[in-house]
């Protein structure tokens, strides 16, 4: 780990934690309760509409792949990058009044909950600044609140994609007629290797950083 400040990457860990966390848990609950209000009570029987992470937590997607996703992308292109996920949340389409419509209304609850806390997280950026005296320690709250706008608007275009299983992979099939979204139900098996090889390809980065960094350039400059 030649040429990496070991310590920057420790405090980025520290600082992102708790808004890496909740982007990720909100995102499956999200899920959950727009299901539950649908009439599928499935992932409230189970317990999962909860904030609580530890109901939440995929060892791989939202431990392994965030932390080593940081490390190779400080080692490669010097800028922190990473998404993740969390355990799916369980909806039974068969409880849901119009199983294509009401699972594509799921599916956008995730991405919207994303977006809600970006504006959570950039609101909190000049209160951190006004309310903390101590400059080192409010600058350490500044980089929580960076993460958390970073990390959910990743979550957010990333998860928006029309390509399932991804969100927008079902939202699409939700609107598209019969035929195509049985077309897309073929596709999904094959969705997150098409993901990570698009990721190592660079042609993700392509895709869905522009229009991160012009999300990241609108809200941050209203505030």
């Amino acid at each position: 780990m030649e040429g990496m400040d070991i310590g920057y990457v420790i405090r980025l860990i520290v600082a992102g934690a708790i808004p890496v966390l909740f982007a990720i848990t909100l995102h499956e609950v999200a899920h959950g309760w727009v299901a539950n209000k649908l009439g599928d009570s499935t992932a409230k029987m189970l317990g999962r509409l909860t904030i609580n992470p530890l109901k939440h937590i995929d060892p791989i997607g939202t431990v392994a792949l965030p932390l080593g996703m940081l490390l190779m992308s400080m080692l490669t292109v010097g800028q922190p990058f990473a998404f993740g996920w969390a355990k799916p949340i369980p909806v039974n389409t068969r409880n849901l009044s119009h199983p294509r419509r009401d699972m594509a209304i799921v599916a956008v609850a995730g991405p919207l909950a994303n977006l809600l806390m970006a504006l959570f997280w950039v609101l909190m950026i000049p209160v951190f600044l006004t309310v903390i005296p101590d400059a080192n320690i409010a600058d350490g709250f500044v980089t929580m609140a960076q993460i958390g706008l970073v990390f959910n608007l990743v979550l957010l275009v990333l998860n928006l994609l029309p390509l399932p299983p991804l969100d927008g992979g079902r939202v699409l099939a939700g609107l598209v007629p019969r035929n195509v979204a049985d077309v897309l139900d073929k596709i999904e098996p094959y969705g997150f290797p098409i993901l990570i090889v698009l990721l190592l390809l660079g042609v993700l980065d392509q895709i869905i950083g522009p229009i991160i960094g012009t999300l990241y350039r609108l809200l941050t400059t209203i505030i």
